[in-house]
């Protein structure tokens, strides 16, 4: 079909909302540590050194366990994959409640990661199984929007619960939401062939590119895995999306930090500011995402309607440096905020993983991709814990963040090359 009946279901988009709906609590869960941090560093007596390592610590095991996780995704489907990750990441995420030293936070945050591992990957299974190629930058977009959406509104709830019960009760909170909604999954989940989407709607999405027939319980072949790891396509997608998420980690680590200890605001003010630079981030996502399938839907080449919002992005991303120059705070939000919005817009990097990946192995594609951007979790935090711990300072930190947002843009403009499928 060329185009959508009008008696066609509409049932992708309600499978959108459970991925959305996935994505927000996966990044409260990873990313509540950031909140609790000033509190929980006082308590626990730890120091901004060792603090950027136990932030670091959850994208160890996030990063290593990436392949493995996108393999045992191509072998046992979305459905068990994403029931099993969200289940066993939210019940770590609530014994964070019930650390009593170093030790044990950092074990669950090596846990943490582990179980976190198949989410992305499954995403963009997800995406790539139920949307045509036309609708997949926006789907990208709606989904990815869950990064920030919810630190955005829930910010002010969180800091009102760590003012009034504690770093502890954050835990438990997110830890409970998240378990919850690993059983709504398992009971809302299909694949498209089992699901009430009507034949309308299932032709629309082949007839677009749609993998609905993507075969499942597919062993992973080390040897295509291989041939994988040399192609530019993924240096260049990887490399670009290690810059892009060293802005995002700034943003879900240090930033409630940096608002506290270089700008001196109260925690009243860290609980308003932090809003904006997320909301920034979730209109920057689902901008770039309309912006590249509108450009596709004219006809403009894969390789300008994918990489342009992205290198963009990335390039609005380094004036992240420029929040050094100036005193006022109102200024410097503003600054943060333009720079989130930008890093939004180049998080559209999912949508070419699916545009790139191999036949039948999306689930290693992502899981290589998601490996790559989640280095950045290990080195972001570490460096710039280091520089605030040698400068007493964020300055060198900021200008380091820019300075890798620069180098990501690079990478899409002289190394990805064309957006096709790999064939190998």
């Amino acid at each position: 079909m060329s185009a959508l009946s009008p008696r066609a279901s509409k049932v992708r988009y309600g499978v959108l909302g459970l991925i959305a709906t996935g994505t927000l609590i996966n990044y409260l869960d990873r990313t509540i540590l950031g909140i609790a941090a000033p509190s929980l560093t006082a308590e626990l007596a730890i120091n901004p050194a060792l603090m950027g390592l136990i932030f670091s610590a959850f994208s160890w095991t996030y990063a290593a366990a990436q392949i493995p996780g996108g393999a045992f995704l191509d072998r046992f489907g979305t459905r068990l994959t994403y029931f099993l990750s969200v289940g066993f990441w939210s019940f770590f995420t609530l014994l964070h409640a019930f650390v009593g030293g170093i030790a044990s936070l950092l074990g669950l945050r090596f846990l943490l990661g582990i179980a976190e591992s198949p989410c992305f990957p499954a995403n963009s299974r997800v995406v790539a199984t139920w949307f045509p190629r036309q609708e997949r930058a926006m789907a990208t977009g709606v989904y990815t929007v869950g990064e920030y959406i919810g630190l955005a509104f829930l910010s002010p709830l969180l800091f009102a619960v760590l003012a009034h019960f504690g770093w502890r009760a954050l835990f438990i909170g997110a830890g409970t939401a998240g378990m919850i909604f690993s059983l709504v999954w398992w009971l809302r989940y299909r694949e498209p062939g089992r699901s009430r989407a009507n034949q309308a709607e299932l032709d629309h999405i082949v007839a677009g590119g749609g993998l609905i027939d993507q075969p499942a319980r597919q062993k992973l072949d080390w040897s295509k895995a291989g041939l994988l790891l040399r192609r530019r396509q993924m240096w260049g997608i990887c490399l670009g999306q290690f810059a892009g998420n060293s802005t995002l980690v700034f943003f879900l680590t240090w930033f409630p930090t940096y608002l506290a200890v270089e700008r001196h605001m109260d925690w009243l003010k860290i609980g308003f500011f932090a809003i904006m630079p997320f909301i920034a981030a979730s209109i920057g996502v689902l901008f770039g995402g309309w912006w590249s399938d509108s450009m596709l839907r004219r006809g403009i080449s894969p390789n300008v309607a994918r990489k342009l919002p992205i290198i963009l992005g990335l390039l609005l991303a380094s004036t992240i440096v420029s929040a050094n120059f100036v005193e006022d705070n109102r200024i410097v939000i503003a600054i943060l905020s333009l720079a989130f919005f930008a890093q939004g817009m180049a998080a559209l990097g999912w949508t070419l993983v699916s545009d790139i990946a191999p036949e039948g192995m999306l689930g290693v594609t992502g899981g290589v991709f998601n490996l790559a951007a989640n280095l950045a979790g290990i080195v972001t935090p570490i460096v710039v814990g280091a520089i605030v711990a040698a400068t007493g300072s964020f300055v060198f930190a900021l200008a380091f963040i820019g300075l890798i947002a620069l180098m990501g843009a690079l990478s899409y403009i002289f190394i990805l090359g064309d957006v096709k499928r790999i064939t190998l």
